[in-house]
Parts: structure tokens; sequence; C-alpha cells
């Protein structure tokens, strides 16, 4: 594909940006969107190498997935994500003051998903689809002009949660979106070794109507969502989208893709980058002054600098808080472990940050 936004131009997406296609402000926010969250994520990712962070992972080469699915949907639509779309909701509103926490290891969730409209990062592979039907499923009962949004990856797919996810919402009409980020590796796995046919596919088998769409191209992302978001407000049931993209960086910072990618296929997708595909698109129509890249660079890195600052500002990892919140109300399972972590940081010469190691209280302060 060419540097612009190539499957936008397809009749069936087109229908769906009517309002953004020729508007140079909307195109431009996209764009910034986009540079912002490339900035954000090359921040982050320098703060775990330097230690910063426990841990990230990198979305490098998937921000037109997470630019155009949160610019499409609204305030009915409570998005259930995974760990690789945390900055969603920075897009959704949520300071990094409670983005970073769970990547610095300081606290276990980050904000209020109720407010915000957005939930706290699934680390369980494919379980938050689950969720996502269920809550859907709820709002229907309730007759509400709630819907849901699942985010997942490919490897996603092969999880057993997931298809009965998938198999509940079709049985119950649920109003729920399934959004596939298909990004080619289940970490180090392929996927032509995952699966015999594309996801999308797989979600016709339980009777969801599916679109396969250029994941690197922000406004197909943005119109494909909004066909989903429809579909499924409208009473048609469960929707599945695959956004077809690829993750330029490692898994998290815990990977070394070079063991498994070759050089050729990484400047393959690197051809196709969804940054600078909207912004050569907006180039080519003409839309895009010298004065705006030094608008989007600066916004870029007041976000990274903001990003950085917070980092810095966070209190040191509790050992002892990993026992906090697992039940509401005192329970002995609960005290039994706390006490043997404790004995085993004590083998060790280490002693935990905070905390008690005796019963618990089911009122341990918020974290």
């Amino acid at each position: 594909m060419g540097p612009a936004a190539d499957q936008a131009d397809s009749p069936a997406l087109r229908d769906r940006l009517g309002d953004v296609i020729d508007d140079r402000g909307a195109l431009l926010r996209l764009y910034r969107d986009l540079a912002v969250l490339r900035r954000i994520d090359e921040q982050c990712l320098a703060l775990a190498r330097q230690g910063t962070l426990a841990l990230w992972a990198p979305i490098a080469g998937q921000e037109a997935v997470l630019v155009g699915a949160a610019r499409a949907s609204d305030s009915h639509d409570h998005l259930f994500i995974s760990y690789r779309e945390s900055l969603m909701a920075y897009l959704r509103g949520v300071p990094p003051e409670q983005v970073l926490p769970m990547w610095r290891g300081s606290a276990l969730g980050g904000w209020d998903p109720a407010e915000f409209g957005i939930t706290n990062p699934a680390i369980i592979v494919g379980a938050h689809g689950l969720h996502a039907t269920g809550y859907a499923m709820a709002a229907a009962l309730d007759g509400t002009e709630d819907g849901a949004i699942a985010f997942f990856g490919d490897g996603a797919t092969s999880q057993g949660d997931l298809n009965e996810a998938l198999n509940f919402a079709a049985v119950a009409t649920a109003p729920v979106v399934f959004f596939c980020t298909n990004n080619q590796y289940a970490i180090s796995v392929p996927v032509a070794q995952q699966t015999a046919v594309q996801p999308a596919q797989r979600a016709q088998g339980f009777g969801i109507p599916s679109l396969r769409v250029d994941g690197n191209d922000v406004l197909a992302v943005l119109a494909a969502t909004r066909i989903a978001t429809a579909h499924v407000h409208a009473g048609g049931g469960p929707y599945f989208v695959e956004a077809v993209t690829y993750r330029l960086g490692p898994h998290t910072t815990n990977d070394d893709p070079t063991r498994y990618r070759s050089a050729a296929e990484m400047e393959a997708w690197r051809a196709r980058d969804p940054v600078e595909r909207m912004r050569g698109f907006l180039a080519d129509r003409g839309m895009l002054a010298g004065s705006d890249d030094d608008a989007v660079r600066a916004a870029a890195d007041e976000a990274a600098q903001r990003f950085r600052r917070t980092s810095a500002e966070l209190p040191e990892p509790d050992e002892a808080g990993i026992f906090a919140h697992v039940y509401a109300a005192p329970h002995p399972l609960i005290d039994e472990e706390r006490r043997a972590y404790a004995d085993y940081l004590a083998s060790i010469g280490q002693a935990a940050a905070a905390g008690p190691v005796g019963s618990s209280t089911g009122q341990e302060a918020p974290r």
C-alpha cells in the first residue's frame, strides 16, 4: 500500500467518513493523536529500559488501531482492553498519573473504569472477552444504550475464554464488538501457526458478522469501528473486527523479537508505518503545513515529558500490597499466602516494603 490512507477510499468504509475525510482539522487531530502515542510509547519503552518502569508493552506500529477505535467510539461504548491498549485510556482522558502505576508495579490498577468508560488492562489473555460480553448482556437486560468493545490480539483467538465469549454473545445477541488486533505474532508464534483461517473468518463460525480491515490505516479503523458499533447499537447483536497490523517493537521489554523475525519482514512493515502514512495522506492532499508538523511534534514531546515526570514521582512498589483487595473481606487463604511470601522475602534477606504479615482486614488502603 502507498503512503495514503488507501483502504478508507473503499465505498463501504468511506460512507462512514463523511464528517472526517475532507475536514482538515479532524484529520490533523488524528495525525496528532498518532504522533503523540508514538512519542509516549518511545518514552515509556526508554523508562522501562532504564528501570523506572517494571515493564512496558510497546505499541509502535499499532497506533492506528488505538486512535481509530478510540475516536470512533462514544460514551455508550465501554472499552475492555488488554495490556497493549493502555494508552487508549490516555485518549479517553485518563491522566498519566493513573496510566503508569501498574507498569511501575506500584499499584494493581490505575483508574475508575466507570469514570472514563474503559477498564484497567487485562493481563490474562482473552479473559476480558467474557467480561465485555457480560457487561453487554447486562446492558441489554437493563434496557440501556450501552454496548461494549473488547480489544485483544490474534493470540487471544486461540484461548478458550474468548471463544466462550463469542458463543455467549452470539446466542444472547449481546451488543458487544470483538476487536482483534492481528499484529502477526502471539509473542513469537506467527498467525499461520495459530489458525488455519483468518481470525475474522472464525467469528463467522459462531454466527457473528465480521470485517477485516487495514489496521495501519487510521481512517479505515475509524470507519470499521463505526460500522461495528452502529450494528450492535441497532440491536444486531455482536460484531467482529479484525485489524491487520504489525508490532514493530518487542512483545514486551522482556522480549527479543530478533530471535523470531527477520530484518526484511520488519522493513516491509516499516514502509506501512501508520504515523507516516497519515502524514503522507495529509501532505498529498495539501492539508499539512510546516507549522502543523511543528505543533504536532510539540504536542508529542509535551505528552512524553509529562509521562516521564509522572514516572519519577510514582512510589516504589510495595511487595505486601499484592495481597490487598483480592477479597472484599478477610480470607484465611490470603493470610496464609501473605505469611508465606513474607517468609520467602526474609529467606533471601529482603523485607516487604510495607503492609502487615498477620491477618487480613479486608480494609487495606486503596492502591
